[in-house]
């Protein structure tokens, strides 16, 4: 098995963890001092969880990156829905109910860091194509 094959083999299985434990923590209920600031929490996940996948990942491009941005969108929406349906599940309140202020939250952690790296992006684009091309010259 190559290098290669083995840090993307690393990489998925530490992101697989990482998901494992996020599904746990966002199915439990928050601790009490927690409870006041939930929707920051959830865009300070989202926010670090971006950032964890783009540098695990090491994500250059446009495309990745939104990518990664719609998964986890899609992902925080799965976990709000799930928190729904668990309640139903096992007849008792495990967590909250789905809740859009969350989606919103958690939509605004990952725009966040989103602006952060699109601006590390055009910074990096055009010290490529500026500097470097007149240091050839």
């Amino acid at each position: 098995m190559t290098t290669s094959k083995k840090r993307l083999i690393f990489k998925v299985t530490v992101l697989i963890i990482a998901f494992i434990i996020a599904i746990y923590c966002f199915m439990i209920k928050l601790p009490v001092p927690f409870r006041k600031i939930d929707t920051q929490l959830h865009a300070l996940f989202f926010f670090l969880a971006s950032a964890f996948i783009n540098i695990l990942f090491l994500v250059r491009d446009i495309k990745n990156h939104v990518l990664i941005f719609s998964l986890l969108f899609l992902f925080s929406t799965l976990i709000e829905f799930a928190q729904e349906y668990s309640n139903t599940l096992v007849h008792r309140t495990i967590h909250g109910n789905f809740d859009p202020i969350d989606l919103k939250f958690n939509l605004i952690g990952l725009s966040i860091f989103s602006l952060i790296w699109f601006t590390y992006y055009t910074i990096t684009w055009v010290i490529k194509k500026y500097i470097y091309k007149r240091q050839r010259v």
